[in-house]
């Protein structure tokens, strides 16, 4: 008699490397997939994916009930590499947002290669709080006179040129943060907004539970993109400023 193992009877019609060749195909269209849609796409039970997902040779991870490409597979985020990456697309966007800084505000301005054209179009004069995380941020605001700048240190973080702020982040809960402007390496409809780099999660989700109005700032290339780590909805923003 056959043994019963929990899965169904139709995983013995392809193997695990078969599989996940099937399943590249179909991420790489859409860069995300549901477990339940894998499953079916595969003919095979949830249970046999999720197996096949801790495969040796398995590209995959899986966060929150999605598969994407696992972090190890990418090309690791560079911010050397990326600030000239649609950088007229990445200015545009931070134009738009520049309308939206009031004198006398304290404002969050996140790390990546978008936001540095924030901090150069501040208008200069204008007084202004401004807390960050990321040393290229710093540099730009630090020799203005009208900027208090608060920096939240920690562990260096050279690829992206930010700090890992622990015990740090309690500072944020005693600041009158207005406006937190946002960044991501990708924005999808459903899995939300992501980035490459997991240290800056829960700086992110900080300033976004803290802050009264938080605006999600990224060029086009962005959206539809899942990047590993996960730190907010789609709709938790109070805008989404693209170009």
């Amino acid at each position: 008699m056959a043994s019963f193992n929990g899965d169904d009877t139709r995983q013995g019609r392809s193997s695990p490397t078969e599989r996940l060749a099937r399943l590249a195909q179909a991420v790489r269209l859409d860069g995300v997939m549901r477990l339940r849609d894998a499953a079916a796409l595969l003919g095979v039970s949830e249970m046999t994916v999720r197996r096949d997902l801790k495969h040796p040779l398995s590209p995959f991870a899986y966060l929150g009930g999605y598969i994407v490409a696992a972090p190890d597979t990418e090309t690791p985020y560079s911010i050397d590499t990326e600030k000239d990456v649609h950088a007229r697309a990445k200015a545009k966007a931070c134009a738009k947002a520049l309308s939206l800084v009031r004198p006398d505000e304290t404002i969050f301005i996140d790390c990546g290669t978008t936001l540095p054209h924030l901090a150069v179009g501040l208008s200069q004069g204008m007084p202004l709080t401004v807390v960050t995380y990321a040393l290229n941020i710093a540099e730009r605001l630090a020799g203005r006179p009208s900027i208090r700048l608060i920096l939240l240190g920690g562990v260096y973080e050279p690829a992206s040129a930010s700090f890992a702020a622990g015990p740090q982040l309690a500072l944020l809960d005693q600041l009158g943060v207005t406006k937190a402007f946002i960044s991501a390496g990708g924005l999808h409809p459903e899995r939300g907004a992501t980035c490459s780099n997991f240290h800056e999660v829960p700086v992110k989700q900080k300033a976004l539970a803290v802050a009264l109005e938080t605006h999600l700032v990224i060029d086009r290339s962005k959206e539809g993109l899942v990047r590993p780590a996960w730190f907010a909805p789609a709709d938790a923003f109070t805008s989404i400023i693209s170009a």
